[in-house]
């Protein structure tokens, strides 16, 4: 199966997409900083799901997946602490992290899929 028809690519793939929106309202001067590394954690989500697929063994898939995990559980950090500095609301914050709850079930489902290969 093509790897954009998989549903933890496109699920992730809306992730980064929303990301994408509610850091749009950050200030200016978190450009460089914590905009720039929220958004470089959100992308990495489906580009590693993408490379994993594209890769010859189970065992590769599985570590490019476990990457994946890795940068959602980066990005949760992330929001928490844009939350902590008022730089998102409430609304986002839960919007966010309800989409990185569904992503982080649908990648261990995907790893424990590649184990049983």
């Amino acid at each position: 199966m093509e790897y954009t028809k998989l549903e933890v690519w496109i699920v992730s793939r809306k992730l980064a997409n929303l990301v994408y929106t509610v850091t749009k309202n950050f200030p200016k001067e978190e450009l460089f900083s914590l905009i720039n590394q929220i958004r470089r954690c959100a992308v990495s989500v489906p580009s590693n799901i993408a490379e994993g697929c594209g890769r010859q063994t189970s065992k590769e898939t599985i570590h490019f997946l476990h990457i994946s995990r890795g940068s959602l559980y980066e990005l949760e950090t992330q929001i928490y602490l844009s939350l902590d500095q008022n730089y998102l609301s409430t609304n986002d914050f839960e919007d966010v992290l309800q989409q990185i709850q569904i992503c982080k079930r649908l990648i261990n489902g995907f790893i424990n899929y590649y184990k049983k290969l």
